[in-house]
Parts: structure tokens; sequence; C-alpha cells
């Protein structure tokens, strides 16, 4: 498996850099006969490096055509790392979890709570991609869990002294150890927890 395609982002995945360049003499030729062109402003290269420092090929790498070398990607809203950590993800959701909170509060905050509950559950109870976080320190995990505390007393008129577990059954919300917990099990009964390794793994985020 060497493309992943959702509408026109396009990620190219190969085990070598003479295979990614294969890959982009192949996309380039297509795509003049489809007269489209890629955004090479847009267009980045990530490098996977081995675990093993033995089996490190080299530390950098010659230019690819149509892109640049990048620490990072981001991809369908996910940020992708190349040392594989998840922390920049959940900061990433900490910062929307409060966007979306304040805009809530900005427009809803005199509607009844059978409105905010439906608002809630839209907006603030679905943590996008948290299925995908299997790399992170608990201390940021530990911050995204306080600002969804935070989030909900905020929203529903709470006080920072009351119980949080009086709150969740009242209103009826899970907690935010459930939260990860329902995602990870609808991850896996989708089927979609399939890992793949390589030695040495080049991706490119191509833009259209």
């Amino acid at each position: 498996m060497n493309i992943l395609a959702y509408a026109d982002d396009i990620v190219l995945l190969a085990p070598t850099r003479r295979a990614m360049q294969a890959l982009l003499v192949i996309l380039e030729k297509h795509s003049n006969i489809l007269n489209m062109s890629c955004n090479v402003n847009k267009t980045v290269c990530m490098v996977f490096q081995p675990k093993r420092r033995s089996q490190i090929v080299s530390e950098s790498f010659p230019q690819l055509t149509l892109c640049s070398f990048a620490p990072s990607i981001k991809y369908l809203g996910h940020i992708i790392l190349s040392n594989i950590m998840d922390n920049d993800d959940i900061q990433r959701e900490v910062r929307n979890l409060f966007l979306r909170t304040n805009m809530l509060l900005r427009r809803f905050i005199k509607c009844s709570r059978k409105v905010k509950l439906a608002l809630s559950r839209s907006y603030c109870v679905c943590l996008y991609d948290a299925c995908l976080w299997s790399n992170y320190t608990d201390g940021c995990l530990s911050k995204l869990k306080l600002c969804y505390h935070k989030c909900i007393k905020m929203f529903f008129g709470f006080k920072r002294s009351d119980s949080l577990s009086q709150i969740l059954v009242e209103l009826g919300l899970p907690s935010f150890n459930t939260l990860l917990h329902n995602s990870h099990i609808i991850f896996r009964v989708l089927g979609a927890n399939v890992l793949i390794y390589w030695s040495h793994v080049f991706v490119i985020q191509l833009c259209f």
C-alpha cells in the first residue's frame, strides 16, 4: 500500500528515497496528462527513521522533486510527527475544544439545557481522531482531560468547585476516559487498526 487518497489530499508512501522519487515521476507524468498540477508550497515530505540506531541509513537525504522535507504534516486534520508522537495533535484538540466551547457560549448561553446538551454532544463530546493517539505523555493527555472538564462546567454554568461526577450524571454526558475508550472500540470494530512497519518510510503529502 503506497497511496492514500481522500478528495484532493493524497499521501504517497515508500520504503526508500529512490522509490519515492519513482512515484513522484509517475505522478508528474499522469498529472500532466490530466492537466493538473501539484501545489509545491503545500507539498512536503517526511522521513520516519527506524527505532534502532543501527538501522538508520542517513540522518539527511537529498531533496526530492515537487517537495521539501518537513518535521511534521497535517493530513485530514491530524498532525503527524516524524517521531510518531501524538502530543502536538492532542494540543491541537485542546485549542479546538476551548475554541468551540467559547463559540457556543457566545451564541447559545441563554438556550435551555436540552439545547445545550444537543450542542455539546455535537461539538464538544466528539474528540476527532482520538482513536489514533497511541504515543503521548501523560501530562499532555491530562491537559486535554482538564480542558474537557472545564468546558463542560463553563458551558452549563457550573462552578469550578462543583463535583464533576455529579455534573456528568446529572447531564448524562460521558467522562473523558469513557470518550477515549469508546473511540478506540469503534475504531477496532471498523477494522481500521492496521499497523505497517518499514525500516525507512518516506511519506509525502501532496496538495493539488
